[in-house]
């Protein structure tokens, strides 16, 4: 019980730096005016392309594909000009169990040995407001499909950390993934699956 006092105010003195750092506005804010053209490459450390589908009728299953890598065209003078472009690695996907993170990768599912990405590339991106409407082509597992994400601004402004001018952004459509390829598990593993891209993109230059 005499440590109790001592502990207390070792915590205290270690969470006093992270206090100090996280005090005061955040670096990025949800304002459309600080969003400006140029080029961007995706954040492999704070991105992520997260699947959601239903599990046996009991759960709502999530996994993800950590460390893409991609790039941000924006022109808001010329948004014809706007254009996304966003590949994953397979080999990166990510559950909660290794062994399923393992099986994801043989050929009854996603075949990371012969297909080592997926990628998103736009077609035709519609800004209003906050949010936008992005036409483009999925490619999974050798098959490639239209598909629309609804995105959302999050926030821009200058990184800390890297100290580069960043926009982040989420993007979410639903795919049928027999389409692409992967029945493993049908029907009991739902066809429908939610996809979510959660993306960094900071400056280029």
């Amino acid at each position: 019980m005499r440590l109790a006092p001592f502990a207390s105010a070792a915590l205290a003195l270690l969470a006093a730096p992270l206090i100090a750092q996280t005090a005061g506005p955040l670096p990025g804010a949800p304002d459309v005016a600080r969003a400006h053209a140029g080029t961007y490459k995706v954040d492999p450390g704070h991105s992520q392309v997260v699947f959601t589908l239903n599990h046996l009728g009991f759960t709502e299953y999530t996994g993800q594909f950590t460390q893409p890598t991609g790039s941000l065209t924006l022109d808001p003078a010329n948004p014809a000009r706007d254009a996304v472009d966003v590949t994953f690695p397979i080999d990166k996907v990510s559950t909660t169990v290794i062994a399923l993170d393992e099986h994801l990768k043989k050929p009854d599912f996603f075949d990371a040995a012969q297909f080592p990405t997926g990628r998103f590339v736009s077609t035709r991106i519609r800004i209003t407001g906050m949010n936008a409407v992005i036409d483009g082509n999925l490619t999974l597992k050798g098959v490639t499909k239209p598909v629309t994400l609804q995105a959302h601004f999050i926030g821009a402004g200058t990184n800390p950390l890297s100290k580069k001018l960043t926009i982040g952004f989420k993007a979410t459509t639903t795919v049928t993934r027999s389409q692409f390829g992967v029945s493993y598990g049908l029907p009991i593993v739902a066809d429908k699956v939610d996809l979510t891209i959660n993306a960094a993109f900071e400056a280029a230059a």
